[in-house]
């Protein structure tokens, strides 16, 4: 794995404030769309389900480990963090450069990441209520 360093794009003088509204407008067919700081960069969602990040003014998606090929196709590399010395692979690709110059095409690349937000919510492990400490006596 290596981390894809070339910026296909840069976030202009309104930072994330531009990115954010192109986002919006170009996904406001698909649902709501909200991006917010994170983790030192930000966090991008639809619908509630966390279709994207942005780090390094790049744009990541979700990606499903069985639609790989496509990201792969087109050259886009995987979200790469390092945590303790180590790289840490995270199910996000890049988005390609003609995502980010036309709507439509960022529209299909999003109906890809948020299938896979759907499915990795729905593969999560159910959590029950919490009930504290439980005593024997």
């Amino acid at each position: 794995m290596r981390r894809m360093k070339r910026r296909l794009w840069r976030l202009s003088d309104g930072g994330v404030t531009v990115l954010g509204d192109f986002l919006a407008d170009a996904l406001a067919p698909m649902g709501a769309v909200r991006v917010r700081a994170m983790f030192g960069g930000f966090g991008v969602s639809l619908d509630g389900f966390s279709v994207g990040i942005i780090a390094e003014d790049i744009l990541y998606l979700k990606a499903d480990p069985l639609d790989v090929s496509r990201f792969e196709a087109e050259d886009l590399g995987a979200f790469i963090y390092e945590k303790g010395g180590r790289p840490v692979a995270m199910s996000y690709r890049q988005a390609p450069a003609a995502a980010m110059r036309d709507a439509e095409v960022l529209r299909d690349w999003m109906a890809g990441a948020l299938a896979a937000a759907k499915k990795a919510k729905r593969q999560e492990p159910r959590r029950g209520p919490r009930t504290g400490l439980t005593r024997g006596w």
